[in-house]
C-alpha cells in the first residue's frame, strides 16, 4: 500500500482492531433464541452502541424490529451542508454448525496463518471494525467530511426483516445520500471489488400426500403411491440434465458482462471433488451472476438408521430459488408453486407455501459514488483497478433501501472474500483485507464529499 497518512493511521490501529473484533466475535449473536441465548446478541449490541458513543456518535439507539431483535442506530454530524453517507453491517451471524469441526473454537478470535478466524470474523462483525478504522482515520487527519450514519443490523442472517420494516416505518432515519453496505466482498484477496448486482430468493416448503397412513412396503408397495418417491420426481424436474434450473415459465439464458470467474479457480473455490462435473451451461460468472438457481435445502424422510419397510404417505421439502436482477422474487414465486403442481405425479396431493423471499438488486455504477470509491481504491490497491462482480446472495435491505430512497447511490464492499469461508466451518478474515477496505472507505468518504 502506497504511503499516505490515512493508511498509516489504519496501519497503526490494526492491533487495536484485532482486540476489538475478538471482544465482538466472542458474543455469540446468532438471532435464533431458540438455539442461541438472546442476552448474547443484546451483549453485541451493546459493545456496538458503546463503540458509537465512543467515536462522537449523536442519537444512539437500539431500535426494536418487529422481529424481536435490535438495530444499532447512531448519527454522526459533519460539516454544515455537507453530503450525508448511511454506513451499514450487522452484527449477528451464523450458527457455528458443527463446533467439533472447526480447528478453533467459533466464538474465539484466533490468528492462524497470517488470518483471524472465528465467527462473524469477515461476516459481518468485521464489517462493523471496518467501518470504525475508517471513520478514526478519517478523524486524525483532518476530521470527517460527511455527515454520518451507522446502522448495524441484528438479524440479517436470520432473513426475518426486522430492519426493513422498521425502516419502512420509519423512513427518515436511514435517509442518506450514499449507502455503502459493508456486507459484501472482493472478488479475490487483493483484488479491490464492489459488488453490483445481487440475486434475490424465495423459499418455498413443499408437502406431498399420497396416503392416510404409512403402510408395509411389501404388502402393498408397487400398487401404494409413494409420497417420497412422488416428492423425488417433483424435486428433479426443477433441473435439466446438465443441472440447469427448469422452472417452468422461467428464463435461464442471461448472460453476465463484467468480470470472468475461472471454472478452474471456481471448482477450487468451491471445492468440487475430483471428477464431479459443476452444474448448468454458459459462463460461471453466468450461472451465478445472472441466471436462477434453484437448491433443495432440505427434505423431511425417515432417516437411513432406523428407517421401516414402509411406503411413505406424506414427505416435505425447503427449496430455495434464486432469482437474478430483472426478475420479480413474487412471480418467481408464483412460477415455482405452479411448477411444483404441475408437475406432480400420480395425482398425489400436493400444498406449498412461501416462508422468505428477497428481491434481487442492481446498482447504478455511473454515478458520482462509483467514481469516488474507484479513486480510493486505486490507492488503497496500488497497481488494481475497481472490479464490478455480482453476487448470488442476497442481501434484502438494499432494495428496502433503494424503493424508501430512489436517489441514494448504494455501494456494496465488504470482507468476504472466498477464502474467508463464511457461513461455514473455520470463518476467517485477512487483516490485510481488513487494513485496506478501511482505508478505501476512509478516501472513498473523503471523495465523495468534494465530488
Amino acid at each position: 500500500m502506497s504511503s499516505n497518512p490515512v493508511a498509516e493511521t489504519v496501519a497503526s490501529l490494526m492491533p487495536r482492531a484485532r482486540a476489538e473484533l475478538t471482544e465482538l466475535v466472542a458474543f455469540k449473536s446468532v438471532a435464533d433464541f431458540d438455539q442461541f441465548p438472546k442476552s448474547e446478541s443484546e451483549g453485541a449490541a451493546n459493545w456496538v452502541a458503546d463503540a458509537l458513543r465512543a467515536e462522537g456518535f449523536q442519537d444512539v439507539a437500539l431500535l426494536d424490529t418487529p422481529d424481536g431483535t435490535q438495530s444499532v442506530y447512531g448519527y454522526l454530524p459533519g460539516p454544515e451542508g455537507a453530503k450525508t453517507v448511511l454506513l451499514y453491517a450487522h452484527y449477528d451471524v451464523q450458527p457455528p454448525l458443527d463446533e467439533a469441526a472447526w480447528a478453533t473454537p467459533p466464538f474465539e478470535l484466533t490468528e492462524r496463518d497470517g488470518r483471524w478466524y472465528g465467527r462473524g470474523a469477515a461476516d459481518c462483525k468485521g464489517g462493523v471494525i471496518m467501518h470504525l478504522l475508517a471513520l478514526r482515520a478519517l478523524k486524525a487527519n483532518g476530521g470527517i467530511p460527511v455527515h454520518v450514519k451507522v446502522i448495524a443490523e441484528g438479524s440479517e442472517e436470520m432473513g426475518t426483516g426486522g430492519l426493513e420494516r422498521y425502516a419502512e416505518e420509519h423512513p427518515e432515519l436511514l435517509a442518506a445520500d450514499t449507502v455503502v453496505i459493508g456486507d459484501a466482498g472482493n472478488f479475490r484477496v487483493g483484488l479491490p471489488t464492489v459488488t453490483s448486482t445481487l440475486r434475490g430468493m424465495t423459499l418455498v416448503r413443499v408437502r406431498i400426500d399420497t396416503l392416510e397412513g404409512n403402510l408395509h412396503s411389501g404388502q402393498f408397495g408397487g400398487a401404494a403411491p409413494d409420497a417420497l418417491g412422488a416428492l423425488i420426481r417433483v424435486l428433479d424436474s426443477l433441473r435439466a440434465e446438465d443441472g440447469s434450473t427448469t422452472v417452468d415459465g422461467l428464463t435461464d439464458e442471461s448472460s453476465w458482462d463484467g468480470l470472468r470467474y475461472d471454472e478452474e479457480q471456481f471448482r477450487t473455490d468451491a471445492k468440487v471433488l475430483d471428477g464431479v462435473e459443476l452444474i448448468g451451461s454458459g459462463t460461471v460468472a453466468d450461472r451465478l451472476w445472472a441466471r436462477p438457481a434453484v437448491t433443495v435445502l432440505g427434505i423431511d424422510c425417515p432417516p437411513v438408521v432406523g428407517a421401516t419397510p414402509s411406503v411413505q404417505a406424506s414427505a416435505r421439502a425447503l427449496v430455495s430459488l434464486r432469482v437474478p436482477p430483472g426478475v420479480d422474487a413474487a412471480e418467481a414465486t408464483k412460477l415455482l408453486q405452479a411448477h411444483l403442481e404441475a408437475h406432480t405425479p400420480w395425482g398425489a396431493r400436493v400444498h406449498s407455501e412461501q416462508v422468505g423471499q428477497g428481491q434481487a438488486f442492481r446498482a447504478d455504477t455511473n454515478s458520482p459514488a462509483y467514481q469516488a470509491m474507484a479513486d480510493a481504491m486505486a490507492v488503497a490497491y496500488p497497481g488494481q483497478d475497481m472490479q464490478y462482480a455480482g453476487q448470488g446472495g442476497s442481501i434484502p435491505l438494499c432494495n428496502t433501501l433503494a424503493a424508501l430512497y430512489p436517489n441514494a447511490e448504494i455501494l456494496l464492499i465488504g470482507l468476504s472474500e472466498p477464502e474467508a469461508q463464511i457461513h461455514a466451518v473455520n470463518e476467517s478474515v485477512s487483516p490485510q483485507e481488513l487494513e485496506r477496505l478501511s482505508v478505501a472507505e476512509a478516501l472513498f468518504l473523503r471523495n465523495y464529499a468534494g465530488s
